[in-house]
C-alpha cells in the first residue's frame, strides 16, 4: 500500500543557492510541494565559524519542522557539514543533504581517480568531502576554497570577466594537478558553471550537488512512502530572514528567472522580523 503525503518538503540555504536545488528538486518531482528558507540576514555561512553555522542552521531547521514539513533537505553544503548527524538525530522527519549524493557521483564518474574539490572556505575545512571521498584508498582528492564565488553569485553576477578572471585563478591548481572529476561544492556554484567549465576544459566532467540532491530526494519519498498523491497541486512558498523580501525576489529573477513571485520574511530565535509578503 502507497502512502500519500502532500506535506511540503523543507529546503534550507543560507542565502539563494539553494534554489538550484529547489529547482531541480521541482523538475524532477513535479507534484511535490516546497518550502523555502533563504537565512540571508547571516549569509553567507562560508567564513563564519562553525559553532555559528551550527546554530543557524538548527534554528531554521526548527522553524520548517514547525510548519510541517516531510522532509528537511540542507542545500547548503557548510550547513550540511556543521549539522548533518545532529539534524538526523534530532527531527523525526527524513533529513537529505548536499554532499553524500555529490561524493557518490563523483567516485562513480572519475576515470584517473583524481578528483578535484571545490567550496566556502567553511566547507573546504571542515574536510567533509575529502573525509568522504577518501574512503576509497585509490582516490586522490584536491580541495580549493573558492570563497568569492558566492559574492559573485549574490551579487547576481555571473559572466563577466572578473568570474573569469578569478576562477582561473582558484582552479589552476586542480587543473595543475590532473584531475578529471570536479565536485561543485557549493549550491551556488552551479551559477557558474559556463565559467568554471572553461576554466578546467572539456576533458574535466562538474558534478553539481543540486542535481545529485534531487536524485537522493526522489529515492527517499519512494523508499519511505512519502509522494505526494496524483492529484497533488504544487506550491511552492519561498521565505527568508533578510529585511528585504524585494531583494530576494529581484536576485532570484536574475538567476531563475521568474520562478520565484513571493516571498515572505520570517522570524527566527535571533533575528526579530515581523511577517511580511511582498509581491
Amino acid at each position: 500500500m502507497i502512502v500519500v503525503d502532500d506535506a511540503p518538503i523543507g529546503i534550507f540555504d543560507s542565502g539563494v543557492g539553494g534554489l538550484t536545488v529547489a529547482r531541480a528538486i521541482s523538475q524532477l518531482l513535479p507534484r511535490e510541494s516546497l518550502l523555502y528558507i533563504g537565512d540571508t540576514a547571516r549569509s553567507p555561512y562560508g567564513p563564519k565559524p562553525i559553532a555559528d553555522v551550527r546554530r543557524y542552521s538548527l534554528e531554521i531547521l526548527d522553524t520548517l519542522v514547525e510548519q510541517g514539513v516531510k522532509m528537511l533537505v540542507i542545500a547548503c553544503n557548510t550547513a550540511s557539514a556543521a549539522v548533518l548527524r545532529d539534524a538526523r538525530e534530532r527531527y523525526d522527519v527524513p533529513v537529505v543533504e548536499v554532499i553524500g549524493p555529490a561524493v557518490r557521483t563523483a567516485l562513480a564518474t572519475t576515470r584517473n581517480s583524481r578528483i578535484g574539490v571545490i567550496g566556502t572556505t567553511g566547507t573546504i575545512g571542515s574536510g567533509a568531502y575529502q573525509d568522504m571521498l577518501e574512503v576509497n584508498p585509490n582516490v586522490t582528492v584536491f580541495a580549493q576554497a573558492c570563497p568569492r564565488f558566492v559574492d559573485f553569485v549574490e551579487a547576481g553576477v555571473t559572466g563577466s570577466p572578473e568570474v573569469l578572471q578569478v576562477a582561473e585563478h582558484y582552479l589552476e591548481p586542480l587543473r595543475h594537478a590532473g584531475v578529471d572529476t570536479l565536485v561543485l561544492g557549493c549550491t551556488h556554484y552551479p551559477f557558474l558553471e559556463g565559467a568554471i567549465s572553461y576554466v578546467m576544459g572539456e576533458g574535466v566532467s562538474l558534478v553539481s550537488s543540486d542535481t545529485e540532491t534531487a536524485k537522493d530526494v526522489y529515492r527517499q519519498l519512494v523508499s519511505r512512502d512519502l509522494l505526494a498523491g496524483p492529484d497533488a497541486v504544487a506550491q511552492h512558498v519561498y521565505e527568508a530572514t533578510g529585511s528585504s523580501a524585494d531583494d530576494f525576489i529581484q536576485l532570484a529573477h536574475r538567476l531563475m528567472g521568474r520562478e520565484v513571485r513571493q516571498v515572505q520574511l520570517v522570524q527566527t530565535g535571533t533575528i526579530d522580523l515581523p511577517r511580511t509578503t511582498a509581491l
